[in-house]
């Protein structure tokens, strides 16, 4: 399957982070976009609130001009935080009065918005989700009558 180099990237950051423990989503450096972004908080003034889909002037201005954070823009590192925080199970954009997950570090919940953003960075890049596994249980006849033993 053929990648781009920003996914190759991100999506390795992002391995890196989980099983280092160092993806949080309540951090902005630890977070989903923070890792992208090689543990940096730059981003957050993209926009007024963690979470936030709407890019302030900061970020109205990045976004005119171009420019790109690891080669994302402004607008796609707002939805992939966004995403990654809907999957942990925030209420976004991140407030004390909403809704939040008991244990947002748990290891199956950070799993949970990490397969989310594997997902959506693939669909940013034109790319068949490589976390879908589907495929290794497709099978048909001739794949049965190929490998016998394995069904008797």
């Amino acid at each position: 399957m053929k990648t781009t180099l920003r996914l190759e990237a991100a999506i390795k950051k992002l391995y890196t982070a989980f099983h280092n423990d160092t993806l949080n989503p309540e951090c902005c450096k630890q977070c989903a976009v923070g890792n992208i972004l090689d543990n940096t908080d730059s981003w957050k003034h993209l926009s007024d609130a963690h979470g936030s889909l709407k890019l302030n002037y900061v970020g109205q201005v990045h976004q005119s001009f171009g420019r790109t954070f690891n080669g994302y823009s402004p607008l796609e590192l707002l939805n992939i935080e966004a995403t990654f925080l809907k999957a942990v199970g925030f209420q976004i954009p991140l407030h004390y009065k909403n809704d939040k997950p008991k244990n947002p570090t748990d290891k199956t919940v950070l799993f949970r918005g990490l397969s989310a953003v594997v997902g959506f960075l693939c669909d940013l890049d034109g790319v068949s989700n490589v976390m879908d596994y589907t495929k290794l249980f497709a099978f048909t006849e001739k794949t049965i009558e190929k490998r016998p033993e394995i069904f008797a």
